[in-house]
């Protein structure tokens, strides 16, 4: 199961006190099978990357240019840069960014040029409202598929992350059934399309302490992507906890 923080645009030094204690929690025997990811904000990699390189705990960059290398491209970030500093992960198609200018085309060039370094991709996709009350759901999640993982052949190494636009930040989650139709309409897709019997699927979206024990449920969901909660270690742990035990 993987559990991993996506801390946006929050955080300084003082926040890596806070992960010690995640740190602990991974050490145990019972949560060997919790897969701890931090995406924390570009100027916590480096210090991230350090704390966490002797546990089974990984980074992740939350974004970065399509460019794999470098260029005249002032305030921005390369999959180089961030593969360089021993980051293992990175978040791309992140609906804000989505609503900030990345199409499907930028998409997957990121996409791309991350692979090149080495970088696992965590993958999101999500309706808005507006698309889900138009039952446009399925088709916006196969277009971004489509479009994002164009010209790529393997997905090994690439989690897909479910996160419905609406969902974000709002405290509401889809109805347990609605999502359960929707996990298994993306696996039949998904290993159908690039002949991958069980690819990784995980859930973002309001996840909380309180309703990760229904989401859990769902057979389909192998992890969450945790926003708010994450940056308090203990309702990350809680979370960590409620899932595996």
């Amino acid at each position: 199961m993987y559990f991993i923080a996506n801390w946006k645009m929050y955080g300084s030094l003082n926040s890596l006190n806070s992960v010690k204690k995640v740190i602990r929690l991974s050490k145990k025997k019972k949560f060997k099978r919790a897969k701890i990811i931090y995406c924390p904000p570009y100027t916590l990699l480096n210090d991230f990357s350090k704390l966490t390189k002797k546990t089974r705990i990984k980074t992740g960059a939350q974004n970065c240019h399509e460019l794999e290398f470098a260029g005249p491209f002032t305030g921005s970030v390369s999959p180089h840069m961030i593969s360089s500093i021993g980051v293992k992960y990175i978040i791309i198609g992140h609906s804000e960014n989505r609503f900030l200018g990345d199409n499907n085309l930028i998409i997957n060039k990121k996409i791309i040029s991350s692979m090149n370094q080495k970088l696992k991709i965590i993958f999101c996709i999500g309706e808005t409202i507006k698309e889900r009350k138009e039952n446009k759901t399925t088709y916006v999640l196969k277009k971004q598929i489509i479009m994002g993982l164009k010209n790529i052949k393997k997905i090994d190494n690439i989690l897909f992350a479910y996160e419905p636009v609406w969902s974000i930040g709002s405290g509401i989650i889809p109805k347990i059934n609605d999502l359960q139709n929707q996990f298994k309409m993306l696996k039949k897709f998904i290993s159908n399309r690039f002949k991958y019997k069980n690819p990784t699927l995980i859930y973002g979206g309001s996840v909380n302490q309180k309703n990760v024990i229904l989401l859990k449920q769902i057979n389909e969901i192998k992890g969450f992507l945790v926003g708010g909660a994450s940056q308090n270690s203990n309702k990350f742990i809680d979370i960590i906890k409620k899932t595996i035990i």
